[in-house]
């Protein structure tokens, strides 16, 4: 158990509602996620996930994507986020990434 005392409707949004705090977020976390946040989606009519319903992750400040490797995901098509100015790539396990972040972030803040 987290022993966080959270009902989901609290916590889990809408992708629309989620997409309005993007333009407002200094940072998101990605982790292991590739179509869902692929802008190819909404800026490249001749993707083939075109008009596919997307997080619009990259209009945050920064964006931190934690993926094993750049490859492609299911739909096989490449991802601009990746390479925009505004992402940083933290590529591994990211179970194993998530545990040095936490921990770097416990010691950052002395806890």
């Amino acid at each position: 158990s987290s022993g966080i005392n959270a009902e989901y409707g609290d916590i889990v949004l809408e992708m629309d509602e989620l997409n309005d705090d993007f333009p407002d977020t200094d940072v998101v976390l990605v982790i292991g996620a590739n179509d869902t946040v692929n802008s190819a989606a909404e800026d490249d009519p001749n993707s083939i996930i075109a008009g596919m319903p997307v997080l619009r992750v990259w209009k945050a400040g920064h964006t931190i994507v934690m993926k094993r490797s750049l490859g492609v995901g299911y739909a096989a098509v490449d991802n601009p986020v990746f390479f925009k100015p505004n992402t940083s790539m933290y590529l591994g396990d990211a179970k194993k990434q998530c545990d040095a972040l936490l921990e770097g972030l416990k010691r950052h803040y002395g806890e």
